[in-house]
């Protein structure tokens, strides 16, 4: 089987909007951003903290071991009971670069070239991609807003053909829709007896505005999580992550993980330690997440209904996907419009639906409550000329 080289890949597309509005704003122009999933709060003040303290220190710049500094995949352990009540090993958590190189590492751990991977669709773009560069087979569920956006084991029965592995993100990007306990086990449950490997994205838990989002640990012995700092801890520079894994394949990755990247940065790794073992980190960061709740309410409160369309308000992550079919029947010629019209940056849906997306835009909410009140006066503006 051909595996795609990178001239095959299709643009990430909100980098691309990302760039052209970095364009705009060079030549003065101010710029609402709502169209990366990216945080505009700092990390917590442990975690600078702590960077702050280890700079003198020549071994906060050397290598650490390829799994992970001890300390910090004991805190990640703990970080279980403490969100879920759930006892962890340390043994069984691996640091990554980023929640990206753990979806790497553990599809290459897991899958041969021409096996197939189910996706629910709409969903984050870059997991296609990835698939594609690996030479896997990309097995499209289509979720939809009568279904308020969430897979459910229904649509695994429903397959014509069974699928590798599956990756499955709650909460969702790009709709912010959030599985329940029930549903979670019932997924992971079948995928465990159906041999399908199931891959958890939880990069969003943390980020929840109906109760906390379940993990997959403890549903199923085969079950892999991946998680990351950049979200909830408001950590994306840091490029750090985590996975939790099976017994059987802490030793395969740590092999890989020997071979692709030697070692997490070490800088990231300390400061990733003080924000998820200092209360002050929770206190601060759940702040955050309030933010989110209220420029959530702001969005729907203030965008016109013609915009929204038929969506769902978001559960949690800091996404909205609008349905936007009234206006336009081109998501990539609208999110054009509205980034050079109304100097609202957005995503179009197409990023994450090849099929439907272009009747959807994805806003995101990450940024402040005066940006939220500014963009959706803007987008009424534009609307209204």
């Amino acid at each position: 089987m051909k595996i795609a080289s990178h001239m095959d890949l299709s643009s990430f597309i909100v980098m691309d909007v990302m760039r052209d509005a970095s364009e705009l704003e060079a030549k003065g122009i101010n710029i609402q951003h709502l169209e990366v999933g990216q945080p505009r709060t700092p990390p917590p003040a442990p975690a600078i903290k702590a960077i702050k303290d280890a700079l003198p220190d020549l071994a906060s710049h050397g290598y650490t071991l390829s799994l992970g500094m001890g300390a910090l995949r004991e805190a990640i352990a703990a970080l279980y009971m403490r969100w879920y009540k759930q006892k962890l090993d340390p043994s069984r958590v691996v640091v990554t670069v980023g929640s990206s190189l753990g979806f790497e590492m553990a599809l290459l751990a897991c899958f041969e070239p021409g096996d197939t991977i189910a996706l629910p669709c709409p969903g984050y773009p870059a997991y296609r991609n990835l698939l594609r560069v690996l030479g896997l087979r990309v097995l499209d569920i289509p979720t939809r807003a009568d279904t308020d956006w969430r897979l459910n084991v229904m649509h695994l029965r429903a397959l014509k053909e069974k699928p590798d592995g599956l990756i499955l993100a709650s909460p969702m990007n790009p709709t912010g829709a959030t599985l329940s306990a029930a549903e979670l086990e019932e997924i992971a449950i079948y995928c465990h007896e159906a041999g399908i490997r199931l891959i958890s994205d939880e990069i969003y838990h943390g980020i929840t505005f109906e109760g906390p989002a379940p993990t997959v640990l403890n549903l199923s012995p085969s079950a892999i999580v991946v998680n990351s700092f950049s979200k909830y801890f408001s950590m994306t520079g840091y490029r750090i992550g985590w996975m939790v894994v099976p017994d059987n394949l802490v030793d395969p990755l740590e092999r890989l993980s020997q071979n692709l990247i030697i070692s997490v940065p070490t800088l990231s790794q300390i400061a990733a330690l003080a924000a998820v073992s200092e209360n002050e980190s929770f206190s601060e960061l759940d702040t955050h997440v309030e933010r989110y709740r209220a420029n959530r309410d702001v969005l729907v409160a203030n965008l016109p209904e013609a915009f929204l369309g038929d969506f769902r308000r978001p559960e949690g992550a800091f996404y909205l996907y609008a349905d936007t079919r009234a206006i336009s029947d081109n998501s990539v010629d609208l999110c054009k419009k509205l980034l050079h019209e109304a100097n609202v940056a957005t995503t179009p849906g197409i990023d994450f639906d090849p099929y439907e997306g272009h009747l959807a835009v994805r806003l995101s909410f990450a940024g402040s409550q005066t940006d939220m009140f500014e963009a959706s006066q803007r987008i009424s503006d534009w609307m209204k000329a």
